[in-house]
């Protein structure tokens, strides 16, 4: 198991080991474990003595974001992005917290990038409390989630761009994965940003006004990525159709010019394989001009044949 700890007491910031952190009289006390599920329930039933509803919820397989009140004290699960492989179906990383007073426990079972940048205000003595820590912790993961939504709406705004320059066939496999990107993240960032406006209505009292100011701005950008999310979603589903509808029409443009083509070639096939047999009573099959009368007469017919298409304007639909 591997995890670190912090304390500030009076603006002052030291980092003990994780048995050493707990029962301190300090305004933030701050355990975060970095383990598999059974390690972190006998170190948090064990040492830390938390209830065993609180290390269910903590060690949890799988978990949305959500906010829950245990009495004074608050539970929230939050989504970020993490350096390690992820799933295509989860492609963010959870983060639990427990806060109750001045300690505060977090459990992630992947790397969460957020983690570091708040690590290092807490090292600045810019996090004073379990409210600076829980909004510095959500507004990280929106600050980082932030360029990435930007990113998929800018790649689908190249995706429109192409299309209308008729470059459509490279890019379904670009959409597609736009729109998977956005439907797994929309997945986690809706009750994301209901658990932290949750969050920001606890009546708990180590959450300072502006904690919960701070908690309200991360709720509305989540708010925002997430309805940007849904529009990137649906402006794929309609790019999607869009380049259906312009591969169907150029399969109809060649198979029109292969329909015409065999048409054009079916009647000087039959008049080439008739004069080609070797039987007696083809008409004209001694003359010496035979070959030439042949030849005018299938290039005769092809002109034709074209010229009845081009004036039924065949090759403009």
């Amino acid at each position: 198991m591997s995890g670190f700890a912090y304390i500030v007491r009076d603006g002052n910031v030291a980092q003990p080991i994780l048995k050493e952190a707990l029962g301190q009289d300090a305004s933030l006390s701050w355990i975060h474990l970095n383990t598999n599920d059974e390690r972190a329930q006998l170190w948090l039933g064990g040492e830390a003595k938390l209830a065993q509803p609180v290390i269910d919820a903590l060690t949890a397989m799988e978990t949305r974001p959500r906010c829950d009140l245990f009495g004074p004290a608050a539970l929230v699960n939050l989504r970020g992005m993490s350096s390690e492989a992820l799933g295509d179906s989860d492609p963010l990383a959870s983060i639990r917290i427990y806060a109750h007073g001045g300690c505060v426990f977090s459990v992630s079972r992947k790397q969460l990038n957020a983690i570091q940048p708040v690590r290092k205000q807490v090292e600045d003595g810019r996090i004073l409390d379990p409210g600076d820590l829980i909004a510095a912790i959500a507004q990280a993961i929106t600050e980082e989630l932030d360029p990435m939504v930007a990113e998929l709406g800018d790649s689908l705004d190249d995706c429109e761009e192409h299309i209308s320059q008729h470059r459509a066939f490279d890019l379904r496999r670009l959409v597609n994965e736009t729109r998977v990107k956005a439907i797994g993240l929309r997945r986690f960032l809706y009750p994301q940003r209901a658990a932290l406006e949750k969050l920001a209505g606890l009546p708990v009292e180590w959450l300072a006004d502006d904690d919960r100011l701070h908690l309200a701005a991360a709720a509305d950008r989540a708010a925002r990525m997430a309805e940007e999310l849904e529009s990137i979603r649906e402006r794929a589903a309609l790019t999607h159709e869009t380049l259906t509808d312009l591969r169907a029409e150029l399969i109809d443009q060649r198979s029109l010019v292969i329909a015409v083509a065999a048409m054009v070639f079916l009647p000087l096939t039959f008049i080439t394989g008739l004069y080609g047999m070797n039987v007696e009573g083809l008409w004209f099959a001694k003359e010496p001009w035979a070959f030439d009368a042949i030849a005018i007469l299938c290039l005769a017919t092809a002109f034709v044949i074209t010229a009845y298409f081009v004036g039924r304007h065949w090759f403009e639909r």
